[in-house]
C-alpha cells in the first residue's frame, strides 16, 4: 500500500521517473513478504501502463551485504559474544552485493529506465551462507567447535528452515532477460494486470484487512500473486 500511495502521488504531480527496490523474493514468492513485494511492482508496471508519460521502473536484486537485515551484524554479534552462530539449514545460498555496488547499480538502472522494465541486477555467484560463517569465525582469529575441534571457539547451530523460507532465490520468472547497455544489468519485460483491475483487487484486499478478515485477505493476496506458494 506504500507503493500505492507512491505511485498515485507520483501520477498526480507528474513526477518524471519513479523506480521500485524489489527483491529475489517477489520471484515465485514462498512467503507473504514476497508476494507483498510482487504486488509492489505489478502495481508499478500497471501505473507506468496508465500513466504512459511517467517512467515506472522496478530493480530487482539479493542481500545486500552489512545493510539492515542483513545476515553480516548478526554473526559479528554472535562471533563477538563468543555464542553459537545460527544458520536455518547448512545447504541455504544467497547472493550478496556491497552497499556500493547496489547503490551503483540502481542509479545505472534508473539511467536506463525507459518504463515498465524489471531490472536485473547481475549479483555474481551465490555464497553458501555456510561458507560466510565460517570465513568470518576464521577471520576473526577463532575455530569452529564441532565433534572434530571440542575445544574450538564457536559452535555453529542449525535452526530448520522457517515457514516460507527457500534454500535458494531467484532473480528471474522466467528466462526471457535481455541484455542492456551495462554488462552486469539485465532486464525482463513479465506479465502485469492492468491498472482497472489490479485497483480493484487492492480495493478488496484493503478493504479486507481494514476489517481485519484474515482468510479474505490472504485469498485476495493469492489472487493478485497466483504463483505465491501459499503456505498459510
Amino acid at each position: 500500500f506504500s507503493s500505492f500511495v507512491i505511485c498515485k502521488i507520483s501520477a498526480l504531480l507528474k513526477v518524471p521517473k519513479v523506480i521500485l527496490i524489489s527483491s529475489d523474493k517477489a520471484v515465485r514468492p514462498s512467503n507473504i513478504m514476497g508476494a507483498s513485494k510482487r504486488v509492489s511492482e505489478l502495481l508499478f508496471q500497471a501505473f507506468n501502463d496508465k500513466y504512459p508519460d511517467i517512467c515506472f521502473s522496478m530493480v530487482r536484486f539479493g542481500n545486500v551485504l552489512n545493510s539492515s537485515g542483513s545476515v553480516i551484524p548478526l554473526f559479528k554479534k554472535q562471533i563477538k559474544e563468543l555464542s553459537p552462530i545460527t544458520i536455518t539449514h547448512p545447504e541455504v545460498i544467497r547472493y550478496f552485493m556491497t552497499i556500493k555496488e547496489a547503490s551503483q547499480l540502481v542509479i545505472q538502472s534508473s539511467a536506463l529506465a525507459k518504463g515498465g522494465e524489471v531490472f536485473l541486477l547481475d549479483m555474481g555467484k551465490p555464497v553458501k551462507i555456510l561458507t560466510l560463517a565460517e570465513q568470518m569465525i576464521s577471520l576473526s582469529g577463532l575455530t569452529i567447535k564441532n565433534d572434530e575441534n571440542l575445544n574450538g571457539d564457536i559452535e555453529i547451530m542449525f535452526t530448520g528452515l522457517r515457514p516460507g523460507e527457500k534454500l535458494y532465490e531467484e532473480l528471474l520468472i522466467n528466462d526471457n532477460s535481455k541484455i542492456t547497455s551495462h554488462p552486469l544489468i539485465f532486464k525482463a519485460e513479465e506479465h502485469f494486470i492492468n491498472y482497472d483491475k489490479i485497483l480493484v483487487l487492492i480495493n478488496k484486499l484493503e478493504k479486507s484487512l481494514i476489517n481485519l478478515d484474515l482468510e479474505k485477505s490472504l485469498s485476495f493476496l493469492k489472487e493478485i500473486v497466483p504463483e505465491w506458494q501459499r503456505s498459510v
